[in-house]
Parts: C-alpha cells; sequence; structure tokens
C-alpha cells in the first residue's frame, strides 16, 4: 500500500492553522474525531498509531531516546490489554491533549530528507573529460 506524502499523508493543518476564521471552523470537528477515534481513551498518542512496517518509520523508531522508546512500548502494552479485557483505563489516566505530541513525526521527517538525499547523491552522474596530451 502506498501512501500519497510518505508515512504521515497529506496533511492541510499548516493551512488550516494560518486562517484563524478557518481554524475556529474546523478545531470543534477535529476535537470531535479524536474524542471519537478513541486512542486517548487507551493511554496512546497519536504518533503511536503510524504503520511500523515501513523502512523509515522503523529506523525514526530507532532513533527515539532510550526512555521516549520505553514509554512507547508501555503504552503499547497497556493498549492491547485494555483492548483485549475490552475496557478503557480509568479517566485519570486517559492521555490529555497537551500530552498528546508529536514525538515521532520528527524523526520520521529527518529520515525521509535524509533518503530524499541519498536518492539525489546516488542518481548523480559524474562526467569525467579527459584532456589530451599535447
Amino acid at each position: 500500500m502506498v501512501l500519497l506524502g510518505g508515512p504521515l499523508g497529506i496533511s492541510l493543518a499548516p493551512y488550516i492553522t494560518k486562517n484563524p476564521g478557518l481554524h475556529r471552523i474546523v478545531k470543534p470537528f477535529a476535537n470531535a474525531f479524536i474524542n471519537a477515534s478513541g486512542y486517548r481513551k487507551v493511554g496512546l498518542r497519536y504518533d503511536d498509531l503510524l504503520v511500523e512496517e515501513r523502512e523509515d518509520v522503523q529506523k525514526a523508531i530507532s532513533r527515539l531516546p532510550e526512555r521516549e522508546g520505553y514509554d512507547r512500548a508501555f503504552r503499547m502494552r497497556r493498549a492491547f490489554q485494555c483492548d483485549l479485557m475490552r475496557r478503557q483505563l480509568p479517566k485519570a489516566q486517559w492521555t490529555k491533549p497537551e500530552e498528546d505530541v508529536r514525538y515521532l513525526t520528527p524523526h520520521i521527517e529527518e529520515v525521509m530528507k535524509e533518503n530524499a538525499e541519498r536518492v539525489e547523491w546516488d542518481s548523480m552522474e559524474v562526467k569525467v573529460e579527459r584532456k589530451p596530451f599535447a
């Protein structure tokens, strides 16, 4: 499956946040969608939902600081346990909106830039001009 825009997909967020009127209109719908998706109710963050099977996402995960990697594994295990038991976490343990930060996205963007640069360097042609001896 090929995603447009890589593992992060296409986002209209930069355009929406630049326009205050549009932001005011879209924000309630965005919050309703986040609440309906339910990932915060099992203690996950948005970046925990990204598809891990992609090489660039795996490389980004390997670049996480040790503590963040441990926290990610803990959140995933706790969410799987909640799903297995068909329960949500107590409301005090839900992920709060201010805690739901993009911790993996900067690493993924860095890996994507490195891959693009690598492709650019690998496809470069070097022409060697030989001067005739006089």
